[in-house]
């Protein structure tokens, strides 16, 4: 078919729009992700199909894509909270040493060993196999209505790859540019200049990273300052122009430089969606749809025949390290069963990132005799995972026993990240200090005065004890209105030899915190935690011998649906 001359940028855009939206839209009734759509709606206005432009037609959205890049990386940061993730931070460091280690391996000994794939493209495609789709992974959570530590730890789990396999990549992408150049072969990996090159490429990250933390430092300092919501739309546009032109004009990663910047902003401003997600959430949908179905009219049907054996290699090898680095880290970390069984198949999606990269690679001209190539193996990939993988996520998430469970329940309050297990006390007043400190902080309570709230349980411990037996006590002060109910627990495999009524020493302390006007929910709680831990022999045996907050967690919201049932089905529960 000949190829239409489009003079206008503009009339390229409302087609590659309107194409990727009506494919996205057809991918969604049919139960896909809509970036598969999008990609396939690329392929068909691509020259596999319909052949419609010539790349020059395409240059002129070029700033489109890179925005989409700058939007895909300050997503990707924004899911590292690291207060929120302190307790899952052993889970997260071995599943990143574990990727890291086996997934490149597995995959570029796949393809050295199966395939006639170029050196060049091998070395991309190890580092670029740890991606996960953040998109995808975020959707089907939601759509399950999927809550626990389960969904904690994959979304933890899926920024921390991502942001591990774009340094991986970076400086794969700097070798193997090097070898391009100079005509290498790579015959040793203890070369000087291969090593001069990785370290060319460590400053380069270094250097993104640097300029991320200094626009997330200077967008939160000035964005404190700023009431007037389109004051703060044109601040956040021009954070993400900031942030990807400088990285671009220095010749660093902006992709790289935007994820610092998310990271960033969502550790200083607990609100982080203040600063990208409501401001661009009405047209982001938009200008990933071009993104996506721009990424998709590269693949070249003259490749397909030697990219699809190499895909399919691949995608088997990425989604046998991804299941097994998985099991193996979980494993280590003693991570309970429903995390260790399931991990890996629900972190099988991959598109964003993984189209981000490409992109940096067609932008590159020294990779140009390789890039169709590049492209249709990874598109074909992406096209799988992204029909394959959300199946398998929903699946795991089935399996870890989290689906249908984003809804309001008893005592939600108490988060992995509220759990303590290692609580040492001298009596009951140093006790409650220490856990007030801890609800103080694992809550975020800054406006509250934390002396008047340890007076609050200290008088009123003083008026009764709160040990219920069993080795169980449940102090509780009182927080001023508009706040809601909070809580921590404190566990003492030993046990504290305090003055008790029935002499027992306590292995549990959950101290409450409750505002005037919930006292209902008050007595719920305490009701539950009495009929299920004070009384029940055989949760106290699991809960007092648990190890971790992970497994207290699970033997609170997963085991004992009577403790912490949904505030739905209040009706049918019992004191």
């Amino acid at each position: 078919m000949p190829q239409l001359t489009w003079e206008d940028p503009l009339l390229i855009l409302a087609l590659v729009l309107l194409a990727g939206s009506m494919l996205g839209g057809l991918a969604r009734r049919i139960r896909l992700p809509s970036p598969t759509g999008q990609i396939l709606a690329g392929v068909l206005l691509g020259p596999t199909a319909l052949d419609l432009f010539e790349d020059r037609d395409l240059e002129a959205l070029e700033p489109l894509t890179d925005f989409a890049l700058a939007l895909i990386g300050i997503t990707v940061g924004a899911h590292l909270n690291l207060r929120r993730l302190r307790n899952a931070g052993r889970r997260l460091l071995l599943l990143l040493l574990s990727e890291a280690l086996i997934i490149p391996a597995l995959v570029t000994v796949a393809l050295l060993t199966l395939s006639d794939a170029p050196l060049a493209i091998v070395l991309l495609l190890g580092p670029l196999a740890l991606s996960t789709a953040p998109a995808t992974i975020v959707a089907v959570v939601r759509e399950s209505r999927a809550h626990g530590i389960f969904v904690k730890t994959l979304i933890a789990a899926v920024a921390i790859n991502n942001l591990t396999s774009i340094l991986l990549f970076e400086i794969a992408h700097a070798v193997a540019a090097l070898g391009l150049r100079r005509d290498l072969e790579f015959a040793s990996f203890a070369d000087p200049q291969l090593l001069g090159a990785c370290a060319e490429s460590m400053s380069q990250l270094a250097g993104a990273l640097v300029l991320g933390i200094f626009a997330g430092l200077s967008i939160h300092v000035i964005a404190e300052r700023i009431t007037h919501n389109e004051r703060l739309t044109t601040l956040s546009t021009i954070a993400i122009l900031f942030t990807s032109g400088v990285a671009s004009a220095l010749d660093l990663s902006p992709l790289l430089a935007a994820m610092s910047l998310g990271l960033v902003q969502t550790n200083l401003n607990p609100a982080r969606d203040r600063l990208v997600d409501s401001v661009f959430s009405s047209f982001e949908p938009a200008i990933l749809c071009v993104f996506f179905t721009l990424a998709g009219s590269h693949l070249r049907i003259d490749q397909a025949g030697v990219a699809t054996s190499i895909a399919l290699i691949f995608f088997g090898a990425r989604a046998l390290g991804k299941i097994g680095s998985a099991r193996i880290a979980m494993q280590l970390a003693r991570a309970t069963r429903g995390i260790r069984d399931n991990l890996g198949l629900a972190l099988l999606p991959q598109a964003g990132v993984a189209i981000g990269l490409v992109i940096v690679i067609e932008e590159d001209a020294r990779f140009d005799l390789f890039e169709p190539l590049f492209v249709a193996i990874v598109l074909t990939s992406v096209t799988l995972n992204e029909i394959l993988g959300p199946i398998a996520t929903r699946f795991a998430l089935v399996r870890a026993g989290e689906i249908d469970s984003d809804r309001p329940r008893l005592i939600d309050f108490l988060q992995e990240e509220n759990i303590r297990t290692d609580l040492r006390a001298d009596s009951m007043e140093d006790a409650i200090r220490q856990l007030t400190d801890f609800l103080v902080t694992s809550h975020h309570l800054r406006e509250v005065d934390r002396e008047a709230l340890v007076q609050s349980v200290l008088t009123r411990e003083a008026e009764v004890s709160t040990c219920i037996g069993g080795g169980l006590a449940v102090p509780h002060g009182e927080l001023p209105e508009g706040l809601p109910m909070v809580g921590v627990m404190g566990l003492c495999r030993q046990g504290l030899k305090f003055d008790t009524p029935d002499g027992e020493p306590i292995h549990c302390i959950v101290l409450l915190a409750t505002p005037r006007g919930q006292r209902d929910r008050h007595l719920a709680v305490l009701a539950a935690l009495a009929r299920k831990i004070g009384a029940d022999a055989s949760v106290q045996d699991e809960l007092y011998a648990a190890t971790s907050a992970a497994h207290v967690y699970q033997i609170l919201h997963d085991d004992s649906e009577d403790l912490n049932y949904f505030l739905s089905d209040a009706s049918r529960t019992t004191t």
